[in-house]
């Protein structure tokens, strides 16, 4: 079973991965063993009490969770309360808790539980991945698996001109990042990332396939707030989901391509922050080219359905999650 540590800024998207991961854990197809969060879309601490609240939606109290690194490794952080609200949940709020801190222990331990089998999927600022490299350096170079979503990959940026996101919130992080791997980083970028796209109509299909799980309450006015930001951004009432489609990405769940290849991060130049570019030299990433978004708009919608059966005491349920530990 493959294992997931998933390092996060909740944040739409990742609220759409968390639901996602919950659903696999349930049907037993992985192991969400840890969350983490990281300042990026709110500050990380907002990000840890968002968490635990999508996950507590899903049915899933007891996951070990922990916020991160508070800000960028040297920049100011900024964050992004025009794209996913005040506390980053759109016009949803979670209530206020007690979040724990430790989160580089959390690796920690997942690593030492084995790393053949663990994946680790950042859908944020890669500040605490860079953080852990300079805290762990040997756990560090033990990692196998590392997901990102992030970059531009000769395509436009949805931050600057050249910069997306993530990269551009901490250019310093993600090219230490990119030249310390110790293993090429899948990298679902924005050339592949913005093609996933929820509509009214694909996110109605999702809520009704929740059926009884509580987040279907509340889901619809998440996303409603990104998708008026889209709407303002002249992209259309839609809400593009990178972070759904990286974590399906990272677990094979869905077909995609993804050639090697050697990515820098500019992070010392003001107009080119954040920018990824292709070099050469030894491979560091491996950046997603092509990826099946049909398919992919299927399988979230199959896993809201587990979030169904876990909800309403499915037998079935039950007999997969057996069958399954018993593998």
């Amino acid at each position: 079973m493959k294992r997931v540590v998933l390092d996060c800024d909740p944040g739409i998207d990742d609220t759409c991965a968390l639901i996602y991961l919950a659903a696999l854990h349930h049907e037993g197809s992985v192991e969400l063993e840890a969350v983490t969060t990281t300042s990026g879309n709110v500050e990380a601490t907002q990000c840890a009490v968002n968490a635990a609240w999508v996950l507590a939606q899903c049915g899933l109290r007891t996951i070990s969770l922990a916020a991160g690194m508070a800000n960028p490794l040297v920049l100011p952080l900024t964050t992004t309360p025009e794209t996913h609200g005040e506390t980053g949940l759109g016009y949803v709020s979670a209530p206020s808790r007690h979040v724990e801190t430790d989160w580089d222990m959390l690796w920690c331990d997942a690593i030492e539980r084995g790393t053949d089998d663990l994946h680790l999927v950042v859908t944020g600022p890669l500040t605490n991945l860079a953080a852990f490299r300079r805290l762990h350096p040997s756990h560090f170079a033990e990692l196998k698996h590392i997901t990102v979503m992030g970059g531009a990959i000769d395509y436009p940026g949805n931050t600057t001109d050249t910069a997306e996101w993530n990269f551009w919130v901490d250019p310093h992080a993600a090219s230490e990042v990119f030249a310390h791997t110790p293993v090429p980083i899948t990298l679902c970028s924005l050339g592949v990332t913005e093609r996933m796209v929820l509509t009214p109509e694909t996110l109605t299909t999702a809520i009704d396939a929740l059926g009884p799980a509580p987040i279907a309450r509340d889901l619809g006015e998440i996303l409603r707030f990104y998708f008026e930001f889209h709407e303002l951004e002249n992209l259309g009432y839609v809400a593009q989901v990178h972070d759904l489609l990286t974590t399906m990405v990272a677990l094979g769940t869905v077909l995609f391509d993804a050639p090697s290849t050697t990515i820098t991060v500019h992070s010392d130049d003001d107009d080119h922050r954040g920018t990824s570019t292709i070099v050469t030299g030894k491979a560091n990433a491996c950046v997603v080219a092509r990826a099946d978004v049909d398919a992919a708009h299927r399988e979230f919608v199959r896993a809201c359905g587990v979030h169904a059966k876990f909800f309403g005491g499915s037998a079935d349920l039950d007999a997969t999650r057996h069958a399954r530990a018993e593998d």
